[in-house]
């Protein structure tokens, strides 16, 4: 009987798989074409692009070619999905597209989706028929997976080539897991079938945004057109409504890649998801099926990861630092990231030097808050960062804290206002930063408070992803050599963004249009220069694990550029920076005998090899030799973690705190003028 109910189950499960890759032939797929108002509503964003952004983005053939170019990466990063003759095909429109724009002539773009929508199509039907074969994992093969380095198939036989290896590649994943034949083969059965009902799923509104992000994106990559639906969302998750993991994401190739992880937020406490971590699947509860999202649409990744406060969401991912894209699944429990998780807090540091004792306070500052809905219903207890910091650092000095530090460590920005009066605790008054609009007029933002909160040592603490009113904090108080900054080189976001209604410009047969998200001003130093594109540079810098050109505006090739403006009139208001060779000597020389930096420079290299590989090996002996050489190198490392714990001579998680700490003790003598 139950040799009978296996069969049973076991044919049940092949009828199912065998119906669902019958079934994609059932999936009708349309053909797209702009709606009624978008070929007005594509006139409108040219327009504004060329007369409202701050680089006046020029519609001219080279924009014709940029935009083709640009749209192309956007459809296919990876170069899989069309042939070299459409390829050639489309650029014979390079010097059209421009015209179009200002015409709001959308026949072309169109076209171009349509052909990638049939080419994908193709591509799954051949997959499928792979799938159906055994492959040979024994031979010496591998696959490219730096598609930067590489072309369209010229031919199709070179374009079937590549879907071999890229199926074998995904096979193989698989199989070195334990995955059997017929599991293997069946999982990705139901990855493209998957993919091929988001593909159904497609409207004309998502090509025209896919067309309008495509050409807002050249003038900077913070400018960007929202459709009424995503306009929507963006509206409810600056409102704070939104349940999910807390972290910012963004497109890869076929991967949902994690940009930022949120201070403060599930995926932040979890410790399980990291920048450059890659989603390849999402699964629901403890025991939900885990979807395949390869090539899944942002917006439809994100759907899936929001949900109820308290429910359980699994992640697969491929971690930043894996060998041979190994995948593990995680669990984060949703949550809603309220006001009050990302107030500022304060801790006290003790050291004892020559029979001593020391304290150095520690604001940790996740972001630049201000609760303005209570402030403007006159609600006289508001939170804001300036009145929680200047309350903390009240009471800090209640404890006799002989230095403070200001940390800044993924802070991504926030209130303007709230970060030139933060500035203001620490120096008289002056300038803390100029703002240079789309017409060329310059005002600086001032702190006019007299008042100093806190005129002792001072240091800041930043990395890769401070950002924006982070940067504007530690460039003012590094320009007026109130602070020694320390850490990593700054996210370079210096630029002012807005939310325009499109309905403002243009009504159409009374339809919501949507929104443009547009740059149009810039921050400068009250030094000259600007904090876009450079950031801040640290005065004691530590080498990140975060590539400036894959994490920062340096990853993108439409950043405005770094420039200078005449400084402000501003003087010196502290001599931080007065031994700056004797501390950056003393600095090197402890990194030198420190473990935990030399875990920092190790975790960088591993890191920066993964990224650089430029092969995937379809070899299965070489694969999982490579995964046990990986492997064993981990469990290494973890065991000298785990004795640098136990002997608790150094704390590599705290390895720039604890050095900005000693920093500051040794320079006891570095306080305002």
């Amino acid at each position: 009987m139950t040799r009978k109910i296996i069969l049973s189950l076991l044919a049940l499960l092949i009828i199912q798989f065998a119906k669902a890759e019958k079934d994609s032939l059932q999936i009708q797929l349309k053909s797209y074409a702009p709606e009624s108002q978008h070929p007005l509503l594509y006139q409108v964003i040219g327009q504004i692009l060329n007369s409202y952004h701050y680089r006046k983005l020029a519609i001219d053939d080279k924009l014709g070619s940029t935009l083709l170019n640009n749209y192309l990466e956007n459809l296919d990063p990876a170069k899989v999905y069309f042939l070299q003759s459409d390829i050639d095909k489309f650029q014979t429109y390079k010097n059209d597209l421009d015209d179009e724009i200002l015409q709001g002539n959308l026949t072309k773009p169109f076209e171009i989706y349509n052909t990638y929508q049939t080419r994908l199509y193709d591509r799954i039907q051949f997959t499928f028929a792979l799938l159906n074969q055994e492959m040979d994992f024994s031979v010496q093969d591998s696959i490219l997976v730096d598609r930067d380095l590489t072309t369209w198939s010229k031919t199709n036989k070179e374009y079937d080539a590549l879907w071999v290896r890229k199926t074998k590649s995904e096979a193989l994943q698989l199989k070195a897991d334990g995955k059997d034949f017929k599991t293997y083969t069946d999982i990705l059965r139901k990855r493209y079938y998957n993919l091929l009902k988001q593909l159904a799923k497609t409207k004309n509104e998502d090509v025209f945004s896919f067309i309008a992000n495509s050409l807002s994106e050249i003038s900077d990559p913070h400018t960007n057109y929202y459709s009424p639906r995503a306009a929507e969302d963006f509206a409810t998750s600056m409102s704070l409504s939104l349940e999910g993991i807390g972290a910012t994401l963004q497109t890869e190739n076929e991967y949902t890649k994690i940009r930022e992880v949120v201070k403060g937020g599930p995926a932040d406490k979890s410790k399980l998801l990291f920048a450059n971590d890659r989603i390849s699947g999402v699964g629901q509860g403890k025991d939900g099926e885990i979807v395949s999202v390869l090539d899944w649409r942002i917006d439809d990744v994100v759907g899936l990861i929001r949900g109820k406060k308290g429910t359980i969401v699994r992640l697969e991912i491929i971690p930043h630092d894996a060998i041979n894209n190994q995948k593990k699944i995680i669990e984060i429990t949703r949550d809603k990231i309220v006001l009050e998780e990302q107030s500022a807090k304060s801790s006290i540091q003790e050291r004892t030097i020559n029979g001593k004792k020391m304290k150095v306070g520690v604001v940790v500052l996740p972001t630049f808050y201000i609760d303005v809905a209570a402030l403007q219903r006159g609600d006289a207890n508001y939170k804001s960062t300036t009145r929680d910091v200047k309350k903390l650092i009240q009471d800090l000095k209640k404890e006799s804290v002989q230095a403070i530090i200001i940390d800044l460590r993924n802070n991504g920005g926030g209130s303007l206002q709230e970060a030139v009066e933060l500035t203001g605790l620490f120096i008289n008054k002056g300038p803390v930063v100029a703002v240079k609009d789309h017409f060329g007029l310059t005002k600086a933002e001032e702190d006019r408070d007299e008042n100093i909160l806190w005129d002792g040592p001072l240091a800041v603490l930043v990395n890769r992803f401070s950002a924006s009113a982070s940067e504007i904090f530690a460039a003012a108080l590094q320009d007026y050599d109130r602070a020694l900054i320390i850490g990593e080189q700054t996210y370079g976001k210096g630029t002012v963004q807005q939310m325009t209604d499109l309905n403002n410009f243009v009504q159409i047969e009374g339809k919501k249009l949507g929104q443009l998200k547009l740059t149009i001003a810039k921050f400068y130093r009250i030094s000259g220069g600007s904090t876009q594109f450079n950031g801040v540079v640290p005065d004691i810098e530590f080498p990140s694990l975060y590539s400036y050109k894959e994490f920062g505006e340096g990853a993108s090739e439409f950043a405005l550029p770094y420039d200078e403006i005449k400084p402000q009139y501003y003087s010196k208001q502290g001599t931080a920076k007065a031994n700056l060779a004797d501390i950056k000597a003393k600095h090197e020389q402890r990194m030198k005998n420190s473990a935990a930096y030399q875990f920092l420079l190790e975790d960088i290299q591993n890191i920066t090899e993964s990224r650089d590989r430029k092969y995937l090996t379809l070899n299965e002996a070489k694969y999982k030799e490579d995964l046990a050489i990986a492997d064993k190198k981990k469990k290494d490392r973890e065991a000298q973690k785990a004795k640098l714990k136990e002997q608790k001579t150094e704390d590599e998680g705290n390895l720039i705190l604890n050095e900005a700490v000693q920093i500051l003790i040794e320079n006891l003598g570095s306080a305002k003028k």
